[in-house]
């Protein structure tokens, strides 16, 4: 579990106000709302989230992101649901409303959740490096905004051609054949385009290449299996979500959760 709240001074134009993951997630109610954007994840387990009389149900890797001020609540729909979430501030706040199209909520589902993942949880990894700037954090915020009303403006993504004919057939291609020996190259040979071309692709769809996304989803299936299969072997785990070699695995796994295999099947 990483949670972080901003202690620095409001001096660039996004930051994040609070920031976390792998949250044990407890009932929360908010009649007057928060008063910054708040985007919920579900890492694990599902969530029921009431906002203004509606009702959303978050499976693993989907989100929302709601407005300041704006009533909800939420509860887990499963034991141990586990989230992650990101609030946001800064002195050019007042201009978020704009950014994701005055939208009081926008929903994410699992495809851009799984970019959106990848992204918090490297910010979440910069907040522990020392050395990192809050301009390169600003400059993360934004692209996570950015992102967030990306899927407010493509929310249904069957009407788009390319994404219908080039993105989606890799994502299907990836979560099939995740154990196998997976190469950007060869994902580019399937739809008949430059590895270039589809790389800006998923950046324009889904705010990460073809490769973090491939990865992202590797290491979602290995915390399945880890906590699915408790006595399975780390090596194991490492081979059927296609790595050959367990020490790389165990180094991508902690640059992903902040944390070893074998610690995060602990803690769970």
């Amino acid at each position: 579990m990483a949670i972080y709240f901003r202690s620095t001074p409001i001096t660039e134009p996004f930051l994040f106000d609070s920031l976390g993951n792998h949250w044990l997630q407890e009932p929360t109610s908010r009649p007057n709302g928060f008063p910054h954007y708040h985007y919920l994840q579900t890492e694990e387990g599902s969530g029921i989230v009431q906002v203004q009389g509606n009702s959303y149900r978050l499976e693993p890797q989907e989100g929302i992101l709601i407005a300041p001020f704006v009533e909800h609540s939420y509860c887990s729909a499963s034991p141990g649901w586990m989230t992650l979430f990101a609030t946001f501030t800064g002195t050019l706040e007042s201009s978020i409303p704009a950014i994701v199209g005055n939208q009081p909520v926008i929903l994410v589902n699992s495809v851009h959740g799984a970019a959106l993942s990848h992204q918090i949880t490297a910010a979440i990894q910069k907040y522990r490096d020392s050395s990192t700037d809050t301009r390169e954090l600003s400059l993360d915020c934004y692209r996570i905004l950015l992102s967030l009303a990306d899927q407010g403006r493509t929310a249904s993504l069957s009407d788009d051609p390319l994404y219908q004919k080039y993105v989606l057939p890799i994502i299907k291609v990836i979560e099939t054949d995740y154990a196998l020996d997976v190469t950007a190259d060869a994902l580019c040979r399937l739809v008949y385009i430059t590895p270039q071309y589809l790389s800006r692709l998923f950046v324009r769809y889904l705010g990460c290449s073809v490769y973090e996304y491939l990865t992202t989803y590797r290491i979602s299936k290995a915390k399945e299996f880890l906590l699915t299969y408790r006595r399975m072997r780390i090596q194991e785990v490492a081979h059927r979500v296609g790595y050959t070699d367990t020490s790389h695995f165990i180094s991508m796994f902690r640059k992903a959760t902040g944390m070893t295999p074998t610690a995060f099947r602990k803690i769970n």
